[in-house]
C-alpha cells in the first residue's frame, strides 16, 4: 500500500515562508496528477495546487502567486513552497492525487502563520 508522508510544517510570521514534502513509498506517484491540500479547523478539506504528470500546474485564487507546487519523480517527492504566508493559511496540508482516488490520506503537516 501506497503511504504518502508530509512533511516541513511549523510555525511562521506572517510573511514568512516553508517548504512542505510530500514523500511517497512507492513510485506509483509518477502516473498521478498530484495535489496539496489544506483543512483549517472547522473548515472542508480543499485543494490549494495541483500539478500533472507533464508538470502543468494550477492553484486556487487565494494562494495564486504565492505558493509554488513542483514535483520530483525521481525521489517520488511532490513539494509546495509557499511565500507570503498569511494566518489564513493556517491548516493542516496534505497531499494525494488530483483528483483523489485510492491513495490513503497521510498524516498532513500543521503550518501555523502567526506572530
Amino acid at each position: 500500500q501506497v503511504q504518502l508522508v508530509e512533511s516541513g510544517g511549523g510555525l511562521v510570521q506572517p510573511g514568512g515562508s516553508l517548504r512542505l514534502s510530500c514523500a511517497t513509498s512507492g513510485s506509483i506517484i509518477r502516473f498521478y496528477a498530484m495535489g496539496w491540500y489544506r483543512q483549517a479547523p472547522g473548515k472542508q478539506r480543499e485543494l490549494v495546487a495541483s500539478i500533472t504528470t507533464t508538470a502543468s500546474v494550477s492553484y486556487a485564487a487565494s494562494v495564486k502567486g504565492r505558493f509554488a507546487i513542483s514535483r520530483d519523480n525521481a525521489k517520488n517527492t511532490v513539494y509546495l513552497q509557499m511565500n507570503s504566508l498569511k494566518p489564513e493559511d493556517t491548516a493542516v496540508y496534505y497531499c494525494n492525487s488530483d483528483p483523489v482516488r485510492h491513495l490513503s490520506w497521510g498524516q498532513g503537516t500543521q503550518v501555523t502563520v502567526s506572530s
